[in-house]
């Protein structure tokens, strides 16, 4: 049996965007008021106020960044990876049903609860591999590429 491999992270284009503009204005509060000495705004934050804001912002950048996706179809079963959340393991044989299915939207990306599919681990898209174990609660890992995923667990 071959291996399915799949990375993903979060690459939306406007989700980059926004987190990178909201990040503008601790850097434009620490120019004005640390570097220049202008309070900001009516009621400024104190000076460690703006550095801490600032470092929220980096640390939630660079979260977004490393947030990745890895799953791994292969002999003995699947491996999820939602580094550095979360991470499953299971092998063939505590499976009872797998497929490819169209979830559709699940009320955002990352890790999701629906009530219909259990635990949706996802970066973006609505397409994913339904697992439903024999013992366990069913969930789904999100796949970009859902007709390659297909005809792999077919051949399986």
């Amino acid at each position: 049996m071959k291996t399915f491999e799949e990375t993903q992270g979060f690459t939306q284009w406007w989700l980059w965007l926004l987190l990178i503009g909201s990040a503008l204005f601790p850097v434009y509060g620490i120019i004005q008021q640390v570097v220049l000495g202008n309070p900001v705004g009516d009621r400024p934050l104190s000076n460690i106020g703006m550095i801490l804001l600032m470092l929220f912002t980096v640390a939630l950048l660079l979260f977004f960044f490393v947030l990745k996706l890895q799953t791994k179809i292969y002999e003995q079963g699947i491996k999820m990876h939602f580094f550095p959340l979360s991470k499953k393991e299971i092998s063939w044989d505590q499976i009872a049903t797998i497929e490819v299915i169209d979830y559709g939207f699940v009320g955002g990306w990352g890790i999701r609860y629906s009530a219909k599919y259990g635990t949706v681990y996802n970066t973006k898209g609505k397409m994913g591999v339904l697992i439903k174990p024999k013992k366990g609660k069913k969930f789904i890992i999100g796949t970009q590429r859902p007709e390659e995923l297909k005809s792999f667990l077919d051949k399986r």
